[in-house]
Parts: structure tokens; sequence; C-alpha cells
């Protein structure tokens, strides 16, 4: 296939999903390109009517006149979060929630973003981790995402029919914060996305591949069900200049370095997406 033909078409990809429903299921970044995704469908048929709504944690945006629903269940860790007596509990091998993603005609996936997250930003999320029935207040993070992404393999492995649903797994989305993002691109430990206007050169990243990746990797590449891991790690590492920075959420007093500007990154994320399935075709 020429490049001509993977050129993203927002016509061509209605016209191809056309009766189809497509699922996004994880945390922000899941939210990121979900937003992407929409925005460049409309551009391309921007006289059709659209419907956007919101029942939970399922958000819905549809082309009546296509027949096309793109859906955003959030869910930062694809296994459960449940509130019980002792507190929130990230249960590692529990996906209930997995019943919800049934009957769809494209999956894509996406955890990562909360399994750093510690101090401040953790107790919000869960209070205790459980594992094989035993209880940890906290343990080595990776290790909890290697045992949660499995869970989340098993599920796929065990509920979804190939013949009828296409999956896709979101890489890793990687941060650009200071102690650990400057000197990943030969810059100060204190640099941070803040005030970057370039992006880096080159296709490789100096800060090399993050052990989150090897994980995911690793899980899927023993999946019996067929996902296609949209490789998005070192496109995005290299971006460091594409994020809302101290303009996103929280405005001068923030400094996003998680997210991605719209439009942006995760126009390219589609347009990988987009690529793929119609190589597949």
């Amino acid at each position: 296939m020429n490049g001509r033909m993977c050129r993203f078409n927002g016509l061509e990809f209605l016209r191809k999903f056309k009766g189809k429903k497509i699922l996004f299921v994880g945390d922000s970044l899941s939210l990121n390109q979900w937003q992407s995704l929409t925005c460049m469908l409309h551009a391309s048929v921007p006289q059709s009517n659209f419907t956007l709504t919101r029942n939970g944690g399922l958000s819905t945006f549809s082309f009546p006149d296509y027949g096309v629903s793109m859906m955003l269940f959030r869910s930062a860790y694809l296994v459960d979060l449940v509130k019980e007596e002792i507190g929130t509990v990230l249960k590692l091998d529990s996906i209930k929630n997995g019943n919800a993603w049934k009957g769809y005609d494209t999956l894509i996936f996406n955890t990562w973003h909360w399994w750093l997250h510690k101090g401040s930003k953790q107790p919000c999320n869960w209070d205790y981790i459980e594992g094989g029935g035993i209880i940890w207040k906290d343990m080595d993070r990776l290790v909890a995402f290697r045992m949660g992404l499995t869970t989340w393999s098993e599920w796929v492995d065990s509920n979804i029919d190939p013949n009828k649903t296409t999956v896709f797994f979101q890489g890793i989305s990687p941060t650009h914060y200071s102690g650990n993002s400057g000197e990943e691109w030969n810059d100060s430990k204190s640099a941070t996305c803040k005030g970057q206007s370039e992006p880096e050169s080159g296709s490789t990243y100096p800060g090399g591949w993050p052990p989150a990746a090897t994980i995911e990797d690793q899980v899927l590449s023993k999946m019996s069900t067929p996902v296609t891991l949209l490789n998005i790690t070192t496109l995005s590492q290299l971006r460091k200049d594409g994020h809302p920075s101290a303009y996103g959420f929280g405005g001068p007093k923030g400094n996003d370095c998680s997210h991605w500007c719209l439009p942006g990154v995760p126009d390219t994320w589609n347009a990988l997406l987009y690529a793929i399935l119609f190589s597949n075709s």
C-alpha cells in the first residue's frame, strides 16, 4: 500500500465503518485519542449531523448519517476499583468492568498513566492493592502493572471473538516532567515540557525505551487473541513540545506534561490507526 492510500481520509473511514461501533477503553490518554478522532472525522464531513451524549462513565459521539458510533469508557487501570470496608481496593485479578466492553466492532485499550501516581495524587484512586487473595498497602508498581495487564489479556482471550471484533492496544504515552525527562533529551534535570517549542531531533529517543512498554510487549506476545499494538511510544517521546504545558488545565499555575494538545500528537496516533485499519483491509 502506498503512502497516498494510507493518508487519513475521514470520509473513507466513515464509509468503511458504516453501521459499526468503536470503543476506546482507558484513562485520559484514551480521552485524548477519542477526542482527536471525533474532531478529525467531523472536520472531514462538517455538514453531517452528530450527537454527543454521556451516561455515567460512557461517552458516545455518533454520526447518524453514517451509522457510526465512537464511545469512550473511562477505566484508568482496566482492572477493577472496588470500594470495600477497608477502603478503595485496586483488584489486580478482577475485571468485571469487562461486561460493558462486549458487542463492539473495534476495541482500543489503554492503561499506564495512573499506575505510578503516589503521594497526594494516589489516595483519591485506591487505598490498597489486592491480587491472588493478598492485600498490600503498596507494592512495586511495575509488578502491579504486569499483573493487571495480564488479567486484561486473559479477559480478552476468553471473551473476544477476533472474527467479530478487532482489538488494539495503545502503546505507552510518555510524560516530560522534571527529574526524569530533561536529562532524557540531554537538557538540564529541571527541564520540563514547559517552554519547549521543537521536537527532539532524530528517530530515537535518548532516554530509551520505558520499562512499562517492555511489560506491555511481553504480555501482548503471550495472548492467543490477535491484538495490534498501536506503537506510539517513541514518536510521542520525541514530541516534548506537544503537551499543553502551562496552557492546559490549571492555566499558568499548572504544567501539564502528560496530556497532549489538540490538534497535535494524538492526531498522529489516529493517522497510524487509520493506516493499520486500511492496510489490513
